[in-house]
């Protein structure tokens, strides 16, 4: 029986998604189940002054009005903190409706339940709330002057300053610079499936939660928190997740307040956020600046490296995303300052979004190193393969793997990167200028800082069932986890199910910033490893099995069947074993611990991207012609559902460098195109040819399986390489994202 881990499998929930059995968050169907309604703030800051009822309390079907003067305070204080930490990870270090206070547009200041969505909607529409205005600072713009040095961002996870060696004498050693600054518009994640939770009271103090959410252990910790209420009491159920990038890995307040909703009411509560309260109520990428500067000798080594961030965050956190840590590890070079500035602003706290920081920081360091490049006059792959990291420069310590010099020379050869013209503006076709461009990438492999749980059930028709407490939100995990698990086995794929989606199951952290295959993957292994450990100790220790008194050193399992190394016909099947015995099952746990976060070896994942595209030499219409992206992400488990991540991380990168941006209206603090119709992402007549490769390292540190995760790497880079191939067709270098048609004219 050939491997499974690696095959290219079709996903086992594509069915029930695409035929529509698939049951969402908002689609449950609940006896007595009543919906509730958020009313958000108008104004971006202030006070609630007044809140008059009357006409909603008389509209049909209404059951409640709460808001702060009728609802309980919560016990528990929300502290900001990474999903991945596998604590209580609200979104925010604020939760709304304790007081009359308004810090951002769309704070929830009203909850309307009723007994159908549509009259939830009519009633919420008859409230009428009045507020008192204050000033407000909403862009980077109002607040650039009030900027600050934070200790640590990130949700304190992360230092706000780190350095190596003396930058001032690295580029007073340089013969070239580069000091450019550039500027990133916010971004909202938009999933198909907006952020909805279901409650149920099942008794005064235990609860039945059905949420979309990343995490459905992160969402129980949060909403135990939060009610003072013990975890125990508190079921998350999270089966289907349309889609997420991060706006539903940290635990939004509306969760928490669909359950204070259904326990007012004593009635199940359904609360569905709609599109333009996804803008305003689950994060976003924040509002940001980068300045880079660079510091070269004449052949192109680098000496120094600065680099600052100013960005936006809210009134009372100090986030934001980690664009610094890639790039300064990304190149080799002594001198090195990564400093974040912050400014407070009327915003709910931005969050993670896919890469949080690398999509972003890498822009900006692959940009400007395209600028020297030019300015040196040396062909972009090989200045970076003259600058190439080989260990971490920050520590000194080895990678874990890299490959990051071999994805350049395969992208390089898939894209026929070998004979091009460096000179910009030097191909036409017919109307169109034609420029080429690339970029490294690089993200950290996240690491879970607790023990990581799976179990593994044998039933006697030799059949298995594996089971983890994670959500199924895209990403193919219960596909790769089958293939896991089979292997370890040595069964057939098709006779082993993958069950999750539950808080009562073997706990696993949240699965953000790719960390979630690598984590699942290790506990599944080791729970599969010693279940089929204890099944070949039975065998070799029944005298009634053929096995009887083998070495178990020399038992293998293939097909379901124990037999020897080195005489196959001796051996039984896991079934008959476990039928002569009576025995209808057998299980084990497989429990998973990281590795220290002091573990001397850097963790990253490596990558290169290369794009064509064709810019309207009169109009500046930008098409991007073809990307190629190889990557090193260690251990491959699906091959189809790994290309499938990694091609639309590259055509997010696309869409971040062409098209998405949130606009800010400064003078009401709200977003102005909070939808589908005005945020702008790309369709299928948008996408360019693109080829996907990994190069497959072994890596021994980061966990049994050497998997690195595939879900962030495809976007970093491809940004870069697009904004680099509009200046190589055109000649201007536009240092913002997103590229506008008017930067171009």
């Amino acid at each position: 029986m050939s491997p499974a881990i690696g095959l290219a499998l079709d996903r086992v929930e594509g069915r029930a998604k695409v035929s529509g059995t698939a049951r969402y968050t908002a689609e449950l169907v609940l006896p007595g189940l009543v919906h509730a309604v958020l009313v958000g703030a108008r104004i971006p800051s202030g006070r609630v002054i007044g809140i008059d009822t009357g006409k909603a309390e008389r509209a049909e079907g209404l059951i409640a009005v709460l808001s702060h003067l009728n609802l309980p305070p919560i016990p528990g204080k929300p502290r900001l903190l990474p999903s991945l930490v596998g604590l209580a990870a609200p979104g925010e270090s604020f939760f709304p409706m304790q007081d009359e206070v308004v810090h951002y547009a769309g704070q929830p200041v009203a909850i309307v339940v009723a007994d159908t969505i549509e009259r939830a909607e009519h009633a919420a529409s008859l409230l009428r709330i009045d507020f008192a205005e204050l000033p407000a600072h909403t862009v980077l713009d109002q607040v650039r002057d009030q900027a600050y040095e934070p200790q640590r961002i990130f949700g304190g996870m992360l230092p706000g300053r780190n350095s190596r060696g003396d930058v001032e004498a690295g580029l007073a050693q340089a013969e070239h610079r580069i000091d450019q600054t550039y500027a990133f518009s916010p971004n909202h994640h938009n999933p198909i499936e907006p952020s909805a939770t279901t409650v149920v009271w099942d008794d005064v103090d235990r609860l039945t939660v059905y949420d979309s959410t990343q995490g459905p252990t992160a969402t129980q910790m949060t909403v135990s928190h939060l009610l003072g209420l013990p975890p125990g009491q508190i079921k998350v159920i999270s089966e289907y997740v349309g889609g997420s990038f991060g706006s539903k890995a940290m635990i939004w307040p509306h969760v928490t307040l669909a359950a204070l909703a259904a326990r007012e009411v004593r009635r199940p509560v359904r609360l569905a956020l709609n599109r333009e309260q996804m803008f305003h109520s689950c994060g976003h990428r924040e509002e940001q600046e980068q300045r880079i500067t660079i510091g070269a000798r004449a052949d192109g080594r680098l000496t120094a490296l600065r680099h600052h961030k100013l960005s936006l965050t809210s009134p009372f956190d100090d986030w934001a995303e980690p664009s610094l840590q890639s790039p300064g590890i990304f190149y080799d070079c002594a001198n090195y300052e990564g400093v974040y500035h912050l400014a407070r602003g009327n915003t709910i706290t931005p969050t993670f979004m896919r890469a949080p920081g690398e999509a972003s920081g890498m822009f900006a360091l692959e940009c400007a190193m395209d600028e020297l490049a030019e300015l040196v006059d040396i062909d972009p792959v090989e200045l970076r393969l003259r600058n190439l990291a080989e260990s971490d420069p920050s520590t000194g310590n080895p990678w874990s793997s890299s490959g990051l010099r071999e994805c350049y020379q395969r992208a390089a050869e898939l894209f026929g990167w070998d004979g091009r013209d460096r000179a910009p503006g030097t191909r036409r076709d017919g109307q169109w200028l034609i420029g080429t461009g690339m970029a490294g990438a690089a993200y950290p492999h996240a690491v879970p800082p607790n023990q990581q749980r799976a179990r593994a059930r044998l039933y006697a028709d030799g059949s298995a069932v594996v089971e983890a407490g994670v959500s199924e939100f895209g990403t193919g995990v219960t596909t790769a986890m089958r293939q896991v698990a089979a292997d370890g086995l040595g069964l057939p794929v098709d006779r082993v199910r993958f069950v999750g989606g539950s808080s009562d199951l073997p706990n696993i952290t949240a699965a953000v910033g790719s960390a979630g295959t690598g984590a699942v993957s290790a506990a599944v292994h080791l729970a599969v490893t010693e279940l089929r450990t204890q099944l070949i100790a039975r065998a070799v220790a029944d005298q009634r099995s053929p096995l009887h008194g083998a070495d178990p050193g020399t038992v293998t399992v293939e097909d379901g069947r124990m037999r020897l190394h080195d005489r196959a016909e001796v051996g039984e099947t896991y079934a008959e074993m476990l039928a002569r015995g009576m025995t209808p099952d057998v299980e084990a746990l497989g429990v998973w611990t990281p590795p220290p976060l002091t573990t001397p070896y850097g963790m990253h994942t490596f990558g290169a991207q290369f794009a064509e595209v064709a810019v309207d030499a009169d109009l500046g219409l930008v098409r991007v012609r073809r990307m190629v992206g190889v990557f090193a992400p260690g251990r491959v488990l699906n091959r189809k559902t790994a290309h499938s991540q990694l091609m639309g991380g590259m055509l997010w990168g696309m869409s971040q460098a062409l098209l998405e941006a949130t606009l800010m209206d400064p003078r009401t603090g709200r977003w102005a195109n909070p939808s589908f119709g005005d945020y702008l992402i790309p369709v299928n007549a948008d996408a360019p040819d693109v080829v996907v490769e990994t190069i497959e390292v072994t890596d021994t540190v980061v966990n049994p399986l050497g998997v690195k995760g595939v879900g962030e790497i495809g976007i970093v880079g491809a940004a870069a390489a697009i904004a680099n191939a509009v200046h190589h067709a055109t000649g201007r270098r536009i240092r913002k994202l997103p590229i506008s048609l008017e930067d171009l004219l």
